[in-house]
This record gives C-alpha cells, structure tokens and sequence, in this order.
C-alpha cells in the first residue's frame, strides 16, 4: 500500500481524516471540486495527485516571475498536465477563479489581477514548459510561492495540502 511521507495512506477507501476522522478523503478527493469548477477540472486534479509520484518539475525563479519545466513519465498523467495548465493560465486570463474547495490563497491575486501576468506555455520532449512573468512586485511574488507550492505538491501530494491547509488554520 502507498504511504505519503506523512505516512497517511493513499489508496484505501478508509482514508479519512480531519476532524473525527470524516473530512478528507484521499480516494473521493471532493476537496478537488470547486463552486467554478467543471467536473473534467476536478477529474484531472484528482488524476495529478493520484498520480504524483509520476511527477518532477524544475522551477526557476526570475527576477520578473517564474519558468517551470514539469514531466510524467505516465503519458496519460502528462497529457492532464497539459490541458490542467493551458486551462488554469486561460482562466487567470479571464479573472474566471474555479474556487476550489482546497486551493490555495496564493491565488487569489492571479484571479484579481491576472491580466497583469505574461505566460507562455510550450510543450517539448523535454516537457511542459511555462514562463509567466509580470511587472508587479505582488505578483510575481505570488507567482514564485504558488509554483513552490505546486512543486510541494508534486513531490508530496495531498499530504502537501493538508499541511498548507493546517498553516492557513483550516481545518476542514
């Protein structure tokens, strides 16, 4: 059976926990639904964190934003992080937030202010690659915590939001 490095596991239906045992969920994941958010948005979601440890990403950090470069050796898994990136960056653009239920404050400015970032988005053989820049100190500085988020999440899955979640005192 597969462990987090938390040490929760991540395949079993009697994976819950929060308070009393009963809010999270890591085989359903409804946190991954959102009150904008279609169901193909949250199935690939659920498809990445069920999938993470198929996942790497470099990150760098520039002066003016941010350029990741994110792999899975699973095709299918890939071919998700393609569609969940262009669909995220094409929301941002149009202000359009999904408001998922475990998304991370980090942004709140993309959805506020997102026509003040740059982003380019291209896929190689060597990956997904996105350069996303702005002149606004703000957020660039949101843009630079969010990708170290995601690539928490990637190396850590779920475990990765149930602690950001426990440091933003969530507890749901």
């Amino acid at each position: 059976m597969a462990m987090s490095q938390s040490g929760h596991r991540m395949t079993s239906g009697m994976n819950r926990h929060g308070a009393n045992g009963a809010d999270h969920d890591e085989v359903i994941l409804p946190g991954l639904r959102g009150k904008n958010a279609t169901p193909e948005e949250s199935a690939e979601l659920a498809i990445m964190f069920r999938s993470f440890a198929t996942i790497t990403r470099e990150v760098e950090n520039l002066p003016n934003g941010i350029r990741t470069v994110t792999r899975s050796s699973d095709p299918e898994v890939m071919n998700v992080l393609v569609s969940h990136a262009v669909g995220m960056i094409d929301r941002v653009g149009q202000l359009d937030d999904p408001e998922i239920m475990i998304q991370s404050p980090t942004l709140d400015i993309f959805f506020l202010r997102g026509e003040s970032i740059a982003s380019d988005i291209e896929v190689t053989d060597d990956g997904l690659i996105v350069l996303q820049t702005s002149s606004e100190p703000e957020v660039v500085a949101a843009l630079q915590k969010h990708v170290a988020e995601v690539s928490d999440m990637s190396d850590r899955g779920m475990a990765a939001v149930h602690d950001m979640m426990m440091a933003n005192g969530e507890t749901h």
